[in-house]
């Protein structure tokens, strides 16, 4: 298999700084001047709007359903689908019939506030892009955003209410039904290409978007990996879920070339390996394949991140795959799986954009799933405990 070289990482600017600066010591020595203190370096911090994403805003209805709830609506327990007219009643239903809570989330919007809060300061480091309702949903999203310190710019309009999604928990499992509604109706022309909304775009290094915006806008997806790909940033993508790879196979090889990082769970990349003819089911395998596709930046390789749930997280870097074991957790620990993969890929950006080892990006991924899994839906404490 061919594969290109990929540069060491930059050194970071903290060092590059030292390495600029004049001992004061020597230099006092050799001039026979006072003695000058020396210079305290403080850290570069990171600038806002150095991570950017663009997806489906939805408001979460979570909800410990039973099997019964499940068959009535021909749901698998562990899956993610978009509603059909015959799962329009579930979203009363389950409102009616279980203990609900309500969270801000939607797959990339919850990476881009995951990644937000392991970073901290400063605030607004993440953007987000998505298309919301003029509604109380749509209020309860911003608020939401402005609490997580996420520089969220929504699209608004009134033809459809914002989006929702309800997370159906059986268990350790969870099954994922969207309506995507206001999410559906995002504009190009009317959001991605105005000045100002594109200035933001541009200020990014790191760009992250989940497969599940592929049946929304291919073309406001093209314009941002395009931008990435010219400019030597990085394009991550996620496969998002089995629909994706399987009926949007289309336009998900029309971004392919552009993805420097592709994520996806197990479950996604066998259906992608099916999708693709790979034929292989062997998840190291499946990750050298998907490796190698096409690509436009040849300055960068083509990094593949597929986690497998408790079992450990498979990478493909150089030449090499490798295998990273994740946290350990007792069982009765677990609330609820709902959003580890999204606080997988969250952890993984926190790092990634402050240019971190892939080896720590992934530590930290880890770190914020084993979080997240502890309570209930995509929520978090108020301060991580990473180092």
């Amino acid at each position: 298999m061919f594969l290109l070289s990929v540069p060491p990482d930059p050194p970071s600017l903290i060092n590059v700084a030292r390495a600029c600066l004049i001992d004061q010591d020597q230099y006092s020595m050799a001039s026979g001047e006072p003695k000058a203190k020396k210079i305290k370096l403080e850290e570069i911090k990171l600038s806002q709007n150095a991570l950017f994403g663009m997806g489906n805003p939805l408001l979460d209805i979570s909800a410990v359903v039973d099997k019964d709830f499940l068959d009535k609506y021909g749901l698998k327990s562990n899956d993610q689908i978009l509603a059909e007219d015959k799962h329009k009643a579930m979203f009363e239903e389950i409102i009616k019939k279980f203990n609900v809570e309500y969270h801000a989330g939607g797959a990339t919007q919850n990476s881009v506030k995951i990644a937000q809060w392991m970073i901290q300061e400063p605030h607004k480091v993440g953007t987000f892009f998505g298309c919301i309702g003029k509604d109380k949903f749509g209020r309860i999203l911003k608020e939401k955003a402005k609490e997580a310190h996420v520089d969220a710019h929504y699209y608004e309009q009134n033809e459809e209410p914002t989006g929702t999604c309800a997370a159906c928990i059986t268990g350790d499992n969870r099954s994922l039904v969207a309506h995507l509604a206001a999410a559906n109706c995002y504009k190009k022309e009317k959001h991605l290409d105005l000045e100002e909304n594109w200035k933001l775009v541009e200020k990014a290094k790191v760009y992250y978007i989940a497969g599940f915006f592929l049946t929304v806008s291919v073309e406001s997806i093209l314009k941002v990996a395009k931008h990435a790909s010219e400019n030597n940033k990085i394009f991550c993508l996620n496969l998002s879920a089995p629909f994706i790879c399987e009926f949007f196979k289309d336009a998900l090889m029309k971004v392919m070339p552009y993805v420097d990082i592709l994520f996806g769970n197990e479950m996604e990349a066998m259906a992608f390996a099916r999708e693709q003819g790979f034929e292989t089911e062997k998840l190291e395998e499946i990750a050298e394949k998907a490796q190698s596709l096409p690509k436009e930046n040849k300055k960068r390789q083509r990094i593949v991140v597929f986690t497998q749930g408790k079992e450990g997280t498979v990478m493909t870097k150089d030449d090499k795959v490798e295998i990273f074991p994740v946290l350990e957790i007792d069982h009765s620990k677990i609330v609820d799986t709902n959003g580890a993969g999204d606080a997988f890929v969250g952890g993984f950006l926190s790092q990634l954009v402050q240019d971190k080892t892939f080896e720590q990006c992934i530590r930290a991924g880890h770190y914020a799933a084993n979080v997240i899994i502890q309570r209930a839906g995509c929520t978090f404490p108020e301060k991580p405990d990473f180092h």
